[in-house]
C-alpha cells in the first residue's frame, strides 16, 4: 500500500469518526463553555469542521498566511455545520487522492505575515496540522459534550454510552 493510500484510508476513518462527533451537537449550548478562557461549544465545533479544509490547503498550496486568512463562519445549526463539514472532508479527500507521492516531500509554511512558524514537509504537515490536529480538537470537543451529558460515539473502540 502507498503512502498515499494509507493517509487516504486514515483520513476517510478520521473524517466518519468526527462527523459522528458533530452530528450530536446540542445546538442550544453553542455559547456553553466548560471555563472562560475555553472557547464556546460552537466555535470549537466549527473549528473542528474547518481543518479538513486545512488537509486540501496543505496538498494544493506551499504556504498559508494567517494574516490574511478569512474566518469561517460562525456556528448556526447543525446541518449548516456538518454541509461544511463535508465539504471541506470532499475537498480534502479529492486533494489527497490526487497527489502525487513526491509532491508529500514538497516544503510547506505557515507564517503569518513576516513571522514564518514553520517549514515541514507537505506529508508531515497533512499528519500534524491537519490530522492529529482534527483529532485533538475532537477530542477536546467530546469532553465538551460529556460534560453536556451528550452521549459519545464510538471513535477508536466502544465508549461508556455506545455499549459496543
Amino acid at each position: 500500500m502507498s503512502l498515499k493510500d494509507t493517509l487516504l484510508a486514515e483520513f476517510d476513518h478520521e473524517a466518519a469518526t468526527t462527523r459522528r462527533m458533530l452530528e450530536r451537537i446540542p445546538a442550544q449550548d453553542a455559547g456553553w463553555r466548560p471555563h472562560p478562557k475555553s472557547k464556546p461549544l460552537g466555535d470549537l465545533a466549527v473549528h473542528v469542521a474547518t481543518i479538513p479544509w486545512w488537509a486540501a490547503a496543505t496538498l494544493t498550496t506551499t504556504e498559508f498566511d494567517l494574516a490574511t486568512a478569512a474566518a469561517p463562519q460562525p456556528f448556526s445549526t447543525v446541518e449548516a455545520l456538518l454541509a461544511y463539514f463535508d465539504g471541506n472532508v470532499a475537498d480534502a479527500r479529492r486533494a489527497l487522492a490526487n497527489v502525487a507521492e513526491a509532491d508529500l516531500a514538497v516544503p510547506w509554511t505557515l507564517r503569518s505575515g513576516s513571522t514564518v512558524f514553520w517549514t515541514q514537509p507537505r506529508g508531515v504537515v497533512l499528519r500534524s496540522f491537519a490530522f492529529s490536529h482534527l483529532i485533538h480538537h475532537r477530542a477536546q470537543l467530546g469532553v465538551y459534550l460529556r460534560l453536556r451529558d451528550v452521549p459519545l460515539p464510538p471513535s477508536y473502540g466502544p465508549t461508556a454510552d455506545s455499549g459496543n
